[in-house]
Parts: C-alpha cells; structure tokens; sequence
C-alpha cells in the first residue's frame, strides 16, 4: 500500500491537477467482466492470464538494462472472486510454486507456467484462501488484515508483516499445504505510521537460521531474530522522497535483494531493484552489484513484492531469476496486477569481485574465530 509519503506528493502537485491528469500514463485494464458482488474466497480459482511485452511500442525488446533481460510478464484478473487485488508480496520456490499475501488477509497461491525457453508465459493451480489469526479465523477489518511482507525461513516457516496493526505473525505450513495458527514474531521497538509500516521483509540465513530482515517503507532496516530482540542497520533509502521502499528478498551468501517503487501524478509509477552486497556493513561499505528501473516504456504498477530463484529451464546458465508483482489498489481503477520476470547474469568482472568479497569475507571470518570470537562463516 502506499501512505502519507504519497498523499504529500498528490498534495503538493494538486494545484497542476489538470496537467498531471493529461501526462499521467494510462493503461487501461484488460475488459474483464467483473461479478456482481463480491465472492468468498476459494480455495480454487480461475486466474485470467494477459501476457505484456517489455515495450508495447516493440514487443521483440527483451533488454532491461543493466544486465537484466525480460523473461515475461503478465496481468493477472479472475471473473470469479473479487479479491484477487492487493498483492503486496511474494515467494516463488524451486518448482516454481508461487506464494503471495495481499492487504486484504489472503494467501493467492500458484503453479508457474514456463515456455521451453524458460519465459514465464501462464498460471496453474490458482487458489485463494484467508490468512489464519490467532482464534485460526479469517483476519477481519482492514486494519487487522492488511499484509504487507512475506518471507521464509530456512526451515519451511512463513513470516508475515503487517501494518495498520503492526505485528510480524510466523506460520507453519501444514502437509496439505494450509497454514497453521501464527505465533507472535519479534518486531523492530518503533513506532510506524498507520500506512507506512514494515512492508520489507526476508529471511537471512546469513545470519542464523532464524534471523530476518525487516524494512519499514521510509527506508529503516532491522535484523531480528526468533530468538532475540531486534537491532537497527543503516538505512535503505530510495532516490528521493517519493519513493518507498516495498520489499526484501535473500540473494547469495551475505546479499540482499531491495525493491523501492516511487509515484507522482506526472511520471506515474517507477520501480527500481537493488543487488546488496551487505546491508550490516555501515553504507560506505555497502556495494551496490546491480540494479533493475522499471520506467519509461515498460509495464509499471506499484511493484511491492519481490523473489529471486535460481534459473529455470531454459533461462540462461548461471542467471538469477526475479519476480516482481504489484498492488493493483493503490491510487485508481486504472492500475493492474502485474507479474513480471527478468533474468540476470553477472558479468565476468562482477563475478570475479564478488568471489573475492567472499574469500576476504571467510578469511577476517577465520581470523576472528582463530582469536576466540564467535562468528558465521559466509557462504561464497
């Protein structure tokens, strides 16, 4: 969701409104016959899939920038529930099985459907049910429901982040695949504005098997732990105040992924994703490996969610693969929810720099254990 930070931008071009409304980019919805009134929530559900190109203008462009490569996209809607809106998160596992939480207490779940080129062209298997609470019930009132972030920890449990009651709830997956009661989760000690709380978070095994991350939309970070209270890292702050950051996810060894997504009425929606060497090292350390814009020509929505796996078959060799969604309920009617993919490959000079971090890494590791301090050897 987006909060105060947003409303300060709608307040401060108010005054242009005409202008705004003529430059603003308008991408109607595909015309999808709505149901007359709201439907339960499935289990199964009929998931209409649209597939977008990179660049309407020239659907053959599949170059990103960056290093990145498109690897499809598409615009999710469905004619028999109505709550298919709201994604705000989501992971995506080896087999290609999709998990993503909404802000109104639901759990939309999915088979990727890849072509033989590993490009990401449909769904399978949709289904959508409603976050358990504590009293194993669907979360009720906005307030109560509205999740945000969504990680998983090495053991298979699920973290969810909420605001508007702002509290982190870890789940077990049952072996049928429902999720069980929450158990209370430890949460940054601060105090988060109704519409801007912890919508980042991601497991860090870097750290522990049971540490996470946690982000708050202004840019605050903290590394919590199952077992211990949470400590503050510097911040991850976005290009400039209309941004916000939306979402974390765990890359190789000590890495992180960071998505921001930015809104003004002028240039409408952007996106941009960060590859984090660090994000405990003080920011002067801290390495920026690669990143993703989403502007210009190419599909843009309120990006809030993020997942990175390993290249699928047919991707190319050694790539990692990233999925973005988006929160279709943002600012108007005309917003869409967007599945995206993109696949990247470090180049031979980053890959080799990023070898050689983590040999140094493991060496000051070993020498600090060599002198009795208690320490994680990083992964290369």
């Amino acid at each position: 969701m987006i909060g105060l930070r947003t409303a300060l931008v709608l307040g401060l071009v108010g005054g242009a409104g005409g202008f705004a409304t003529q430059c603003t980019p308008r991408r109607p919805p595909p015309v999808v016959a709505a149901p007359p009134a709201p439907v339960k929530a499935g289990p199964e559900i009929t998931v209409i899939t649209t597939p977008v190109p990179l660049d309407a203008a020239n659907p053959a462009k599949i170059d990103a920038g960056g290093g990145f490569t498109y690897a499809g996209g598409l615009v999710l809607t469905s004619t028999n529930t109505s709550r298919l809106h709201g994604l705000s998160d989501l992971s995506v596992n080896a087999d290609g099985r999709l998990t993503a939480i909404s802000d109104e207490g639901d759990i939309f779940e999915a088979r990727l459907q890849l072509d033989a080129g590993g490009k990401l062209i449909g769904l399978t298997e949709t289904k959508l049910r409603p976050l358990p609470g504590l009293d194993g019930q669907p979360l009720q009132g906005k307030s109560h429901a509205d999740a945000e972030g969504l990680a998983v920890l090495p053991n298979g449990e699920r973290l969810v982040s909420f605001e508007g009651d702002h509290r982190i709830w870890r789940y077990a997956v049952q072996p049928d695949g429902t999720w069980s009661r929450p158990a209370v989760a430890p949460k940054p000690a601060t105090i988060f504005p109704d519409n801007e709380g912890m919508e980042a978070i991601t497991a860090y095994p870097a750290a522990g098997p049971d540490a996470y991350i946690v982000g708050g939309e202004e840019g605050e970070v903290w590394l919590c732990r199952l077992s211990s209270e949470c400590r503050s890292l510097p911040p991850q702050s976005g290009p400039d105040f209309t941004w916000g950051l939306t979402a974390f996810a765990p890359f190789a060894g000590t890495a992180i992924a960071t998505l921001h997504r930015g809104y003004d009425p002028i240039r409408g929606w952007r996106a941009t994703v960060r590859f984090i060497s660090d994000p405990t090292l003080p920011a002067a350390r801290q390495r920026t490996t690669a990143a993703l814009h989403i502007d210009g020509a190419m599909p843009r929505d309120n990006f809030e969610g993020l997942a990175l796996t390993g290249p699928p078959p047919g991707a190319p060799a050694g790539a990692t693969r990233l999925y973005l969604i988006s929160d279709d309920g943002a600012v108007s009617k005309n917003q869409r929810t967007l599945l995206l993919a993109f696949d990247w490959v470090a180049p031979p000079r980053a890959a080799a720099a990023s070898a050689q971090a983590g040999q140094e890494a493991r060496s000051q590791a070993l020498s600090r254990f060599v002198s009795n301090e208690t320490v994680s050897l990083p992964t290369i």
